[in-house]
């Protein structure tokens, strides 16, 4: 499709140089005029100024005119409406060429809403290097998805429609943080009735909107307001440890990171104590909590002797690529 456009300018361009030149040379020949008036009369009529003539037209000179006129307007025509066939196809083959990608996904992630939480949610997963596709229907931001790189889907993100094209059904999670309460609930509904297993996080404005998003299927709700300010009051009592967190969660000058690490089925991991697995010996890693939410159990600053089965999440702190490493173990 570039080297179509790149074409289409090149062979436009020529053909008007064509045209001008054309008709510069003709009012030379048939009316003797010189160069510069034969010049200014071409461009008056090929762009159908309007303006007098420079010199009175001979019976060959308005002949000539008129086929300069036809010329012209075939010409204006030709390139206006190839050109806005190659716009038409080009917008169309890009949003083909990248639905494509997006019914390659699997296990992805989908941000509903693309506000200044929606942006900021965009820029992490960016991070992470994990896929996730984002539903915004306002059209300024489908220039900021093509600068950054985003795969997106401009409408509505409470339609099923919309969803099942982003591959709902194949996600790993979905983050609703749409532009009213209303919509993230309906949201929220669409995906857990579309796919009852994907982990849905929702943002509540209002505080009586909590339950209704766990209603719908939220997994988890996220009130913006009450943890901010949780988190100011957390700075004015306890600085030091927000540092830390701030340290390991945000500061990506330091190769220091907490994750959620699953063991999976046929994990080198599975029925395995703390202690025989390689975390402070080879890959310096410290496991804070191992959480088995089947059972409820949840287990704090674990002892060496904690066995870890399937489907155990493993709460950790380390460098990133030691953590890759014990999450394929």
């Amino acid at each position: 499709m570039i080297d179509r456009r790149v074409k289409f300018l090149r062979n436009a361009t020529l053909t008007l140089l064509v045209v001008i030149s054309g008709g510069t040379l003709g009012y030379m020949l048939v009316e003797g005029w010189n160069f510069s008036d034969s010049l200014y009369m071409t461009i008056i009529t090929v762009t159908t100024t309007g303006y007098e003539e420079v010199h009175p037209l001979t019976a060959q000179g308005q002949i000539f005119t008129l086929v300069l006129v036809v010329l012209s307007f075939a010409t204006v025509i030709y390139i206006g409406s190839t050109g806005i066939q190659i716009l038409i196809e080009s917008k169309i083959f890009r949003r083909l060429r990248m639905q494509k990608k997006i019914d390659d996904l699997h296990d992805h992630y989908i941000v509903c809403g693309f506000g200044r939480m929606g942006s900021h949610i965009c820029q992490e997963l960016k991070q992470a290097n994990v896929p996730f596709v984002v539903i915004d229907s306002k059209t300024e931001s489908f220039e900021n998805f093509e600068e950054y790189g985003y795969l997106f889907d401009g409408a509505d993100a409470t339609k099923d429609s919309t969803l099942r094209r982003v591959g709902v059904g194949r996600a790993k999670g979905l983050v609703a943080v749409l532009s009213s309460d209303a919509e993230n609930v309906f949201a929220t509904l669409s995906a857990k009735s579309l796919n009852p297993n994907i982990f849905v996080v929702a943002r509540a404005i209002e505080y009586d909107t909590e339950s209704k998003l766990i209603k719908a299927g939220a997994d988890r709700v996220v009130k913006p307001y009450e943890l901010g300010g949780v988190r100011m009051a957390e700075l004015l009592l306890r600085p030091g440890v927000m540092d830390f967190i701030d340290v390991v969660a945000r500061d990506k000058k330091i190769d220091l990171e907490i994750e959620e690490i699953t063991v999976k089925q046929g994990s080198a991991m599975h029925k395995k104590t703390l202690a025989e697995l390689p975390l402070r010996s080879e890959l310096n890693i410290i496991i804070v909590a191992v959480q088995n939410e089947e059972k409820g159990i949840f287990i704090y600053n674990p002892q060496s002797d904690t066995i870890v089965d399937e489907g155990n999440k493993l709460i950790a702190i380390g460098e990133r690529a030691n953590l890759t490493k014990l999450s394929v173990l």
